[in-house]
């Protein structure tokens, strides 16, 4: 097991290298039938997807490109390379926006995400999970119905701008995970947040494959 620290403290060869070895786990194996509940992260399904071994290190390079084309397309955005995948997270500064107690994105939000579809049409050997969050106002039931309607906002948002529907999965934690201090209005922002898990799909897998 790889802790986060080391993760992040490796290079990106290591990474694709070490991460998941001797596993060929794809994005639907380890999301499996349990959408909604809180089982899997982005970071789980990036690193429970990775194939690794030299096959990973090609997966590796190819999703260097794609973060930096990201990088590129959204400054905002809080892009990182993790194992074999990418991690994009959106909160209310930095790409996709909702109107509050809303499902609907804003102009920025949507803007946001055009850019990103127009990336996600380009490599188009990935795959995307994406993730809803909220903040702890108001209740339980109402923030995890929340962050379900917004992720699927995102989601329906990219389908309809050229990124296939099956390439998207889509889930939702409410306010359970939390990355900052809800105590703080600037921690609230931060955690009403969408967040991206970009892996390789069976095609990116064959091709790397093909390569060796």
């Amino acid at each position: 097991m790889f802790s986060c620290d080391a993760i992040q403290n490796s290079n990106k060869t290591q990474r694709g290298t070490a991460i998941g070895a001797g596993s060929g786990a794809v994005i639907g194996g380890v999301i499996g039938n349990n959408v909604g509940d809180g089982n899997n992260t982005v970071l789980g399904a990036i690193i429970g997807a990775a194939v690794g071994g030299v096959v990973g290190n090609r997966i590796g390079n190819k999703m260097d490109r794609n973060a930096e084309a990201i990088e590129e397309a959204v400054p905002g955005a809080e892009v990182t390379r993790i194992g074999e995948g990418i991690n994009v997270t959106f909160d209310e500064n930095s790409g996709v926006k909702f109107k509050i107690n809303s499902a609907e994105i804003s102009p920025e939000g949507k803007a946001t995400l055009n850019k990103m579809a127009e990336v996600f049409r380009e490599y188009d050997d990935t795959n995307v999970l994406i993730e809803g969050h909220t903040d702890t106002s108001g209740s339980d039931e109402y923030n995890y119905s929340l962050s379900e309607k917004r992720a699927k906002s995102v989601r329906d948002f990219l389908t309809a701008n050229g990124v296939s529907n099956s390439r998207l999965t889509t889930k939702w934690y409410g306010e359970t995970q939390p990355k900052y201090d809800n105590a703080t209005a600037d921690g609230r922002v931060k955690n009403r947040r969408v967040e991206l898990g970009i892996i390789a799909n069976q095609d990116m897998i064959q091709d790397a494959k093909a390569q060796q």
